[in-house]
């Protein structure tokens, strides 16, 4: 018997040796001869070699406190072994950065596999309008190595040096190291919020020197908020 028609050449694996690659919009390819890989838990969706798994839940004890009280964070697993492993994510489209010596703030719900070279932390964004919320809180990706996260959607990535720049709360997947934010409140007028409002109320303004990346839909949830008024336990 033979199969004919294009879907095994068409879809064919990506040849690239490269540590992290687009398998394509929604298919992450890891090399694994390049070391270690934390992936988001139950990211797996197919490999070819040796490759084990081991769960590293929130990343240690402080961390897990961190995320317990924040709702921010992000369960990992730790990949090792030989050969090529594929990630994916509820088919989010996904995006691939290589920090030198950087760093990136990243909704942790966005995040799906970086290398093990790559130090991350959950921290809180220092915005004076965070305040009304209890604080809010990112996941900091630092160091070098590659970084994967996932969009809903082909994003864009707006330099926030050329122009003030805002963002929906819903829609902000990361921004890079040099740049600031702080929310903006816009209830639309007296008018608007009787009519029920814009639905456009909580608003991320961006500032400084970098890029903040958007995706096409108010997916994301926002970046965690304090579970109680001490914002002193995290030291910041």
């Amino acid at each position: 018997m033979t199969i004919h028609g294009k879907l095994f050449s068409q879809h064919a694996e990506n040849e690239s040796t490269d540590p992290f690659v687009q398998q394509n919009k929604k298919l992450l390819k890891v090399s694994m001869a390049y070391g270690p890989v934390l992936a988001r838990t139950g990211s797996m969706v197919a490999y070819q070699g040796s490759v084990n798994f081991k769960n590293k839940g929130s990343g240690g004890l402080n961390k897990m406190l961190k995320s317990a009280m924040t709702g921010e964070g992000v369960d990992l697993m730790e990949c090792t072994g030989q050969g090529e492993l594929f990630l994916a994510h509820d088919a989010a489209d996904i995006q691939v950065i290589y920090l030198e010596n950087d760093s990136i703030s990243v909704n942790g719900n966005s995040v799906l596999a970086f290398s093990a070279s790559i130090d991350w932390d959950i921290h809180r964004i220092q915005a004076r309008g965070g305040m009304m919320t209890g604080g809010l809180y990112n996941v900091t990706l630092r160091g070098t190595g590659y970084v994967a996260v996932t969009t809903h959607g082909e994003p864009v990535a707006l330099d926030v040096g050329s122009a003030p720049t805002f963002g929906d709360a819903q829609a902000v997947v990361l921004w890079t190291s040099g740049v600031t934010m702080d929310l903006k409140v816009d209830t639309g007028g007296l008018k608007s919020m009787i009519r029920g409002g814009t639905g456009e109320m909580l608003q991320m303004a961006f500032g400084g020197q970098g890029h903040v990346l958007i995706q096409p839909s108010e997916g994301v949830v926002t970046g965690g908020t304090e579970k109680t008024s001490s914002a002193s336990f995290f030291g910041q």
